[in-house]
């Protein structure tokens, strides 16, 4: 999977629960909040004066980092 801005937040966890972390660590930490199940990861950055750019790049780097293990 290739995380874009447009990536909704909730087909992110369904396929990538492990992505949390990810989320929790540049202050997503509403995870289970009932906008999360219907916001893509750029409208959910700009509620939380989150940088998207660099979110979208941790995930990418981290799941990349995933598939090399397996």
């Amino acid at each position: 999977m290739i995380v874009t801005r447009e990536t909704m937040i909730l087909d992110l966890l369904q396929q990538h629960s492990d992505t949390a972390a990810v989320l929790m660590d540049h202050g997503l930490h509403c995870l289970g909040c009932m906008l999360a199940s219907y916001e893509n990861l750029e409208q959910a950055c700009m509620a939380h004066g989150i940088d998207v750019d660099r979110l979208v790049e941790d995930l990418n780097l981290f799941l990349e980092g995933q598939e090399e293990k397996e």
